[in-house]
Order: C-alpha cells, then structure tokens, then sequence
C-alpha cells in the first residue's frame, strides 16, 4: 500500500508538471494569434487554415486520446485565441438548447457570442446586416433529407457557405419526474418525431405526439407540465433541467444533420474542400445531362444533387434549379473547367460557395 501511494504521488507530481507547461504552452500560441491579429487586422478567422490545424492534429495523434477528442480540446484552444483579438458572434437557428446551437459550438468553440434567431430567414438577415459574423443553418439531415427553407435562401441571398457541420443527432426522451409509464404526452419537433417513430410505436403506442416550433420549445414545455415529455438532445435537458427517461431513441443509429456556415465570403483551399453550387437547365433534350457532363469529362466527382422549385428564377411554374455538391475547391484546376464549361451550358449558375468538408 505504502508503495502504491508513493507512485501515486510520483505520477501526479507529473501531471503537475505537465499542466504547468501545457499552460505555458497555450498562452505562447495565444500570443503568437495575437501578434497574427495585429499583422492582418480585419477578418482574421480563416475556416481553412482552422480545418488544417485539425486533420493535423488527428493525422499526428499518437493515442490514448481518440482524435476526435484531442480536435475538440485544440478546437476550444484556438476559439480563445481567436477571442482575444477578433471576438465573433455568430447566429444560429433558436431558440437556446436546439442542435443548430450545439453545431455552432462544435465548430467555433465556446468562446464565441452567440445569437439565436426566430427562424433560418432571421439568422440570413443577421449576417447580412453585420449584426453576426456568421450564421449557422441546418441544410440536410441524413434520414429525412434537404431543409428546404436554407436552400431557397442560399439561392437568393449574397451570403457564401464558408464551412460545414456534420452533427451527429442522438434525441432523448425526457421530462421533469416519474418514468415511461407516467408520460402522457410527447412534444417534439416534427421532423424528430418522424426520425424515432419506429421506437415510439414499440415503446408508447397510445401516448400522444404533438409537433412544435423546436425540440428546445419541445424541453420547455415539458418542465413547465406534470406527464408531458419531450424528444430533444442532451443540450435542452440541461438547460431545462430534465431528466433523460430514454436515451438515443432515433431509429437511424447514424442520424446526421449537415450545418452550413454562411457569410460573406467563402474559404481558401484546405485541401480537403467541397464545393456547393446552384444552376438550371436550359430547355432542351438532356438537359440535366448536359449539367452534369462537365464534371465527368474534368474527373470531378460529384456528392449531392437536389432538385427544388425556381421560385422566381424561371419564367414557368414548373422550372426546378438543381444544386449540386462536387469534390474540389474552386480554384483547383479541374473543378475551375468544369465550372466554366458548365456556365456554357446551364440557363444560370450561381456558387454558394467552397469550404473544407468537416474534419470531425
């Protein structure tokens, strides 16, 4: 026993030590993104010098950490660093305790203001206005597909994507007291109501579901109600002060949700980018064939293609625009081809924007 507490005492005189010299560290490399802010002044947040940082980091990982935790601890390094010459504020679809609140913070870090806004057309105008930095919009979920608000916005606002977010979606069952058996009433977000339908009908067949604004709305009410629950994440337990009586009761085990960053410009090249675009099709035989000929012929691979209403960007009620995700960053060679021969054949092309793909 004696030698047991004696090596404890060693081992934690060296973590000791360890934590000195990790702060000493730390402020060495906040002082050097001071220094950084000073040489550039204006905008020094750079999405893809960020994004580099971070696949090093999992690259260069030598373990116990996983990857995934040693990117969220330099993550939250480089948040504060950047707070202490450029503090941002970044707009998010509210209210507080929603999943657009916990993607902005897994991309930006803690340091950041944030602001939540009524609806996806509020968080577009904060940016617009100068009012946030940033803004943080849902554009896709991996099981019940594209948000189709963010993608009619993006069409027609001048704001770029500058960043994405995949957010792993895990929804709780939650309430202020009792059990399953005591739940008389679920609310709950329509899409994630349709997302754990399948454990719902197993688990509380009877018990009815009431769609709202948001999961965070979904949380308030139930701790403001005896018997009512509510299927949100972990973020509004919290801040609700609820308790989780079924944990990850999605149906999909991997549920995502994709998060665009919208500003006013978009990213340098990472080396690990995406490009986003939206286009339409001239009236004529193979007409979306000849959309899509271009990256084929240059070699660029393409990721996503979705078709919605023009809404005012065609003369008939029946025009679509199509947007498309491809491989590559803009200014690659490849991709630049494509995209000029692609503005050869298309009605109209508009680039949302080129960005590093989400490194974690």
């Amino acid at each position: 026993m004696a030698d047991d507490a004696q090596e404890l005492g060693k081992l934690r005189d060296q973590i000791d030590a360890i934590d000195g010299e990790l702060l000493r560290l730390i402020n060495e490399r906040a002082k050097l993104a001071r220094r950084i802010g000073e040489i550039k002044q204006g905008n020094i947040y750079r999405p893809e010098r960020e994004a580099q940082v971070l696949a090093r980091v999992a690259e260069r990982n030598p373990g116990p950490l996983p990857a995934a935790a040693a990117q969220r601890i330099v993550r939250e390094i480089m948040s504060a660093c950047l707070a202490l010459e450029q503090p941002l504020n970044i707009a998010f679809l509210g209210p507080s305790g929603t999943y657009s609140e916990s993607a902005a913070r897994k991309h930006f870090g803690a340091a950041p203001s944030l602001q939540a806004c009524s609806g996806i057309d509020d968080v577009f105008r904060a940016v617009e206005s100068g009012n946030a930095h940033y803004g943080v919009v849902p554009i896709e979920n991996s099981t019940e597909g594209a948000i189709g608000r963010s993608l009619d916005l993006l069409l027609s606002s001048p704001l770029q994507i500058c960043g994405e977010i995949n957010l792993p979606i895990h929804h709780q069952l939650m309430a202020s007291e009792g059990g399953l058996a005591e739940v008389t009433r679920i609310y709950s977000h329509a899409q994630s109501l349709a997302q754990c339908h399948e454990w719902l009908n197993r688990n509380l067949p009877q018990v009815p579901r009431v769609p709202v604004a948001s999961n965070a709305e979904a949380a308030r009410l139930a701790s403001a109600e005896t018997g009512s629950a509510a299927i949100a994440g972990d973020a509004a337990a919290e801040l609700y002060g609820l308790k989780i009586l079924a944990g990850n009761i999605e149906d999909d085990p991997n549920n995502t949700t994709r998060f665009a960053v919208v500003a006013g410009h978009d990213a340098g090249p990472s080396g690990k980018d995406r490009t986003s675009l939206v286009c339409s099709a001239q009236n004529r035989p193979g007409g979306l064939y000849h959309l899509l000929a271009p990256f084929a012929d240059n070699g660029v691979s393409m990721s996503r293609l979705e078709s919605r209403p023009a809404r005012g960007f065609g003369g008939s009620r029946w025009e679509y625009v199509f947007y498309i995700d491809i491989e590559g960053h803009r200014s690659e060679k490849a991709v630049g081809r494509a995209l000029e021969q692609l503005r050869g054949m298309a009605g109209f092309v508009k680039i949302l924007g080129s960005y590093p793909k989400a490194v974690y």
